[in-house]
């Protein structure tokens, strides 16, 4: 017979040689584009209700185990998604087919039987309680009932494999809301078929291994229906005694943390409490696998320890009479914390149990104050020695062993370290100054001892505490720190990990020292000598940005240090783009502080060689390598423009919206330098006005000056306008829109700079207007930023819309049209534009009447995103539009919405009239004044529109 693909005619009937074939096709074929045409065909051939027919006839004991567990995976997705398609007449025949093929499969293939049980849990879910009152009980007694033809052992696992997947297949089921809460409790009543079953087979000698795992996965499964702890206690001992079964061990583990870890566990605290011994006395087969490097067995009862401490340290606590032995569990926990070894290459234990730390402080602190002194005085001296382990666990291994890990192992490391990290930041809140003091003491000890040579590793893993408290706690009024700065320069660094850590530490120091100026000669000498070193790239040039960043007006006396250091770094090339970046910012915060003069001054040796290199790249032919080169010279000025800011004022750099005066000095530093260079730059772009990078490289440099300088700006605004309005009519690119956005945000009130502001704004526009009449598909990010800075324009200056040249109608039609693109920040920016045009129409006549005349066309567009066209994550904005549609054209609203309404299938074809007229008088009713009951109505109707409403898609909806 010749061979088709049926997947290929889509017609092709489903029938059992035709699922065959294109089960054979998925498997063997080596065409990829036929197994995915055979897969699309077959999830077809599941969900048709042909697949009632033709799935009995794939489970015939001939098929091979692939076609098989076809048949058994379409039974599955007919039961569980078509429910409402089977008569309740056939629910009898359909579960007695189940159990007889269950029985048939139960010596047979592994991976057909449980999807066959699967297949009969999600029938006995759908049917329980009213249609099988007892559905656990008699797969209990089906089983359980002598069959001749079956082995008993084989019955048994088929059983306990239909009874494991049950509650999983409860957990993942489509059950409505109401139904789940009532089939929960159901399966918790019907525990008691179960769990006797289960120590049955437990306690039986002669019980082999694989049934016994089978019934510890059988139990786990069980317990995460909250079923009460008290009625799990025989079977959480049982599998207890299986940890001592190295086979099982794995199982009984998971069973136990399943069990302890149930959310309503805590409400059973009498047997939580009898728990903690069985938990205590693994502690000798714990101690055991440390000794034998048994990270397994060691990882495992670890497991057990937390799960019983943090799910209900709480609980656990109020017992005041029972505090020695929850005492003893705090210990076996501090014990894994404190696994000898280095996290991850030795051990892979301790990092499980940072989070109880955390757990308990808290519960500890939240006692009323009298309780808490007792507790305190109790954990107090146990949080002390957590601070010991955990900075004995942050060391380093010896650098011949370092050398050796893996490149994931270190990043691994990395990340246990911040773990640590953030763990001894949290300490702090319980242990306070003393804990400071006691690091403070220790690294004094260690670096004046003449005794013994301390380790590199120990001296990095003290700063590494201080490090990680001073970054994000005020240690200002600390006593301690001074003595510390003082120690710094007396480390003996002779390892990068080592002046990494120094770095850092200095770094977190630096509000202290802005405080402290008398100190920053202690530590700026060796922040210098590491910026010539580039393993040390990262914690030195982002140390000396933060000191530069807080001590800027202690700095002038080691300015010209700094800035001499930094240009030979920079001229030497050590560091990586990045770095030279932040590099820049650093010096932009230094010379604030300075005088004009100086900051000229500092800024002509600094810049001079970078300008000369431009010079030279904008006389070349344009190639990939001088792209990079100029990209990286202008980086560095916008940075070094960013932070460079001499009003003196808050630094806020981020906002433009405070103003600050004007510094009575004479003109800008930056405006000064940008004037020298502006021809050069307008050079640069003559050359590469055709790349998006280099375009958008340039455009930094003039917004991030802009948003620094503000008002101090003024002198570039009409050179920077007619040089954007030059290149954005010969190659429009969104960063020059971006940064007439900001020109308007910032000049828009001020009559002797906005003429060339205005000209720019109406010639982008009329190019942008030329785009669209183009085919603006491909350029969504230049429709995204032209509607912000519409938007921007109608926010700060409205009378621009009042220019006879600008074409309000052709601009109020790209905006409707913007709202139909598929990109989902595009869309959002049309929102935001019409949101701003709107409230105009009173105000802006040209406004008022395109709104009049067009405003249908924008209602229409809004409601074909709402009813499907656009992302359900974009119904927000679109109901603002609605909210200032019925707030500032409500007569004209009322008569579009009917209008709209009225078509035939629009928005959605899935919508009844009744709805579409229930959705028009709640927009129109006197709730539309409510912007937030708007947005509410508009997702309830958005759902409606995409078939939505009521199923599972919307509950975080």
């Amino acid at each position: 017979m010749e061979r088709r693909g049926p997947a290929g005619p889509q017609s092709l009937d489903f029938t059992v040689e035709n699922v065959e074939q294109a089960l054979h096709q998925l498997y063997y074929d080596p065409n990829i584009e036929n197994k995915n045409l055979a897969q699309k065909w077959l999830m077809q051939a599941q969900v048709s209700p042909q697949a009632w027919h033709f799935s009995w006839l794939l489970l015939n004991l001939d098929k091979v185990p692939e076609i098989q567990y076809f048949g058994a995976s379409a039974l599955h997705i007919k039961i569980s998604r078509y429910w409402n398609d089977i008569p309740a007449d056939q629910y009898e025949s359909l579960k007695s087919q189940l159990f007889s093929q269950i029985t048939r499969f139960a010596s047979g293939s592994k991976i057909v039987l449980t999807r066959l049980c699967v297949a009969l849990a999600s029938l006995a879910l759908s049917m329980m309680p009213d249609a099988w009152p007892c559905a656990v009980a008699d797969m209990v007694r089906m089983f359980q009932a002598e069959d001749s033809n079956v082995d008993g052992r084989a019955r048994c696992l088929a059983l306990l494999e239909l009874l494991t997947v049950l509650p999983e297949e409860f957990q993942t089921s489509r059950l409505p809301q109401y139904r789940k809460g009532q089939v929960r409790s159901v399966l918790a009543q019907e525990c008691g078929s179960v769990f006797p079953l289960l120590e049955q087979l437990l306690q039986q000698q002669d019980s082999p291994g694989f049934i016994k795992q089978k019934v510890l996965k059988c139990f786990s499964s069980w317990v995460q229906l909250e079923i009460p702890l008290m009625d799990c206690e025989n079977l959480i001992q049982a599998a207890f005694t299986s940890l001592q079964d190295p086979e099982l061990f794995d199982t009984a583990v998971e069973a136990i943390v399943n069990a302890i870890s149930q959310p309503d566990a805590q409400r059973y605290v009498n047997t939580l409490l009898k728990l903690i011994p069985p938990v205590l006395g693994l502690q000798e087969q714990l101690r055991q696998a440390v000794q034998g490097g048994d990270m397994e067995t060691s990882h495992g009862i670890c497991r057990i320890a937390v799960a019983l401490g943090e799910n209900h340290s709480r609980a656990l606590l109020d017992q005041v009479q029972h505090w020695q032995s929850f005492l003893a569990l705090v210990n076996m926990i501090m014990f894994c914390t404190g696994i000898p070894g280095h996290y991850p290459v030795n051990e892979t234990t301790s990092s499980l149990t940072l989070t109880f730390w955390y757990t308990l402080q808290d519960d500890i602190l939240s006692f009323e104050p009298d309780k808490q002194a007792v507790y305190q005085q109790v954990y107090r001296p146990v949080y002390f020695q957590l601070v010991d382990v955990l900075l004995h666990k942050a060391q380093f291994p010896s650098d011949e062993e370092y050398g050796f890990w893996s490149s994931d192992e270190k990043e691994q490391f990395r990340i246990y370290r911040v773990d640590i990290s953030d763990t001894l930041m949290y300490v702090y809140e319980m242990l306070g100054a003393e804990l400071l003091s006691s690091l403070y003491d220790k690294l004094g000890r260690l670096l004046t001892s003449t005794d013994q040579p301390s380790s590199w590793q120990h001296t990095e893993a003290l700063l590494y505490g201080f490090q990680s408290i001073a970054e994000t706690i005020d240690v200002n009024y600390s006593d301690v720190v001074p003595g510390l700065i003082g120690l710094i320069p007396r480390i003996s660094i002779s390892n990068v990990q080592l002046a990494d850590t120094v770095m850092f530490t200095i770094g977190a120091l630096s509000e202290w020292l802005a405080d402290h100026p008398v100190m920053i000669n202690n530590v700026l000498p060796l922040v210098l000598q590491a910026l010539g070193n580039p393993e040390l790239s990262i914690s030195s040039v982002s140390t000396l940005k933060k000191i530069c960043r807080e001590c800027k007006y202690d700095l002038p006396p080691y300015a010209a240090n700094i800035v001499a250091v930094s240009q030979d770094v920079l001229m030497k090339q050590i560091h990586k783009t990045s770095q030279c970046m932040w590099l820049m910012q650093a010096l932009g915060f230094l010379l604030s502080a300075l005088q004009v003069e100086e900051i000229l001054k500092n800024l002509h040796s600094l810049i001079t060689p970078y300008i000369q290199q431009l010079e030279k790249l904008a006389d070349e032919t344009p190639n990939p390598s001088n792209k990079l080169a100029i990209i990286h010279i202008l980086g560095l000025l916008s940075n070094l423009f960013t932070t460079l800011d001499i009003s003196h004022h808050d630094d806020d750099h981020e906002s433009t919206e405070v103003k600050k005066l004007p510094v009575p000095q004479g003109p800008n530093p930056v405006v000064v330098v940008l004037q020298q260079v502006f021809q050069l730059i307008q050079k640069v772009l003559s050359k590469w006005l055709n790349d998006a990078q280099v375009v958008e490289s340039v455009c930094a440099i003039f917004e991030k000056s802009v948003k620094t300088l503000l008002d101090d700006f003024a002198p570039m605004v009409p050179q920077l306008c007619e040089m954007l309005g030059q290149m954005y009519s010969t190659i429009p690119q969104a960063s020059a829109l971006d940064l007439t956005r900001q020109l308007v945000h910032i000049f828009a009130h001020e009559p002797a700079h906005f003429p060339p502001i205005k000209a720019l704004f109406l010639l982008v526009t009329s190019v942008t207007l030329t785009l669209f009449q183009q085919g603006p598909r491909d350029h969504p990010d230049i429709v995204d930023s032209f509607m912000q800075l519409l938007a921007q324009a109608l926010k700060r200056k409205p009378d621009l819309f009042l220019c006879s040249s600008l074409d309000v109608q052709a601009v109020f039609q790209c905006g409707v049209l913007s709202l139909k693109f598929p990109e989902a920040l595009t869309v959002k920016a049309s929102c935001g534009f019409f949101t701003e045009l709107l409230p105009r129409c009173g105000e802006v006549p040209p406004v008022g009447q395109v709104v009049h005349e067009n405003g249908k066309l924008l209602l229409q567009a809004v409601l074909e995103g709402i009813g499907g066209q656009a992302s359900r994550s974009l119904m927000d904005h679109f109901a603002e539009i609605l909210f200032a549609l019925s707030k500032h054209c409500f007569s004209c609203l009322s008569v579009w919405m009917k209008a709209a309404m009225q078509q035939e299938g629009f928005p959605s074809a899935r919508l009844s009239p009744e709805q579409k007229d229930t959705f028009s008088q709640q927009i129109l009713s006197r709730e539309r004044v409510n912007k937030r009951r708007v947005k509410e109505m508009v997702k309830e109707f958005t759902l409606l529109c995409r078939g939505l409403h009521g199923t599972e898609y919307t509950a975080d909806y």
